[in-house]
């Protein structure tokens, strides 16, 4: 079994660091396999929240080989989306869950943000609705370059919003990210805006695995972490949530 090279507690928020981000991968993957293992035993089904990004295939990939999980008794979320691009784009989220997970495990359902919603605060409604039909059971996350979770940059966050799905604005320092992982060619093909949901939301499962390997990641992480909790940077807000496990690899943890 794989373990953390070492452990450390901030506020009420454990760390776990790893050597590499294969370790990372399949640690996580281990506890997260328990978690939901855990939670159909107890209650017959289980809900979970999963992030995209390029920081979470390699812990998508570990989780669903795995095995052991009837997944056709679990509900599944994801925690943001473009807004105005269809599901077959290739840098859409709906589309990155579709091939990497949904495709693989068949889910008991699915319920993906519609980017290309003709209404798109009704959108936001529905979605939030279909939230709120389904206690959450583990939400899988990372950190943005700029400490956002999800699509809750510096500029928009609210640790007390009231929503729990908003269309925001995304900065400049996101959609930088997002065409340095590859997704798009230049700036301006990135979305000025998109669907995601909010930091009350996503801190409203009963279990939270932030998943953030990573040199890029590091300035963020030493922010979320040695600096005040705040907006400025979102991440900040998981020294505040006991039931949350950060886990980072020797690149992303070398600034603390």
């Amino acid at each position: 079994m794989t373990v953390a090279v070492k452990t450390l507690q901030i506020d009420s928020l454990p760390i776990r660091i790893y050597e590499t981000q294969a370790d990372l991968a399949r640690d996580v993957a281990r506890i997260a396999h328990e978690h939901l293992v855990d939670a159909l035993a107890r209650k017959g089904s289980a809900a979970a929240i999963l992030a995209t990004g390029n920081s979470q295939i390699k812990f998508l990939e570990q989780l669903l080989a795995l095995g052991g999980i009837d997944w056709s008794r679990v509900t599944l979320f994801h925690m943001d989306e473009y807004l105005g691009i269809d599901a077959n784009h290739s840098a859409s989220f709906r589309r990155y869950m579709r091939e990497r997970v949904e495709q693989r495990v068949k889910p008991r359902v699915f319920h993906y943000l519609e980017g290309d919603a003709s209404l798109p605060l009704d959108e936001c409604e529905r979605y939030t609705h279909l939230l709120e039909a389904q206690p959450i059971d583990l939400c899988c996350l990372g950190i943005g370059e700029n400490g956002h979770l999800a699509f809750n940059d510096p500029p928009v966050a609210d640790f007390e919003d009231r929503r729990k799905v908003k269309l925001v604005q995304l900065d400049r320092a996101c959609r930088e990210q997002q065409v340095n992982e590859g997704h798009f060619p230049n700036l301006a093909a990135v979305p000025p805006y998109a669907f995601t949901l909010t930091i009350p939301a996503l801190c409203s499962a009963a279990k939270m695995l932030c998943i953030a390997p990573e040199k890029r990641k590091a300035k963020a992480v030493s922010d979320a972490l040695r600096g005040p909790i705040t907006t400025s940077c979102p991440a900040s807000i998981l020294r505040k949530q006991g039931h949350a496990t950060l886990l980072l690899d020797s690149d992303s943890a070398s600034l603390l």
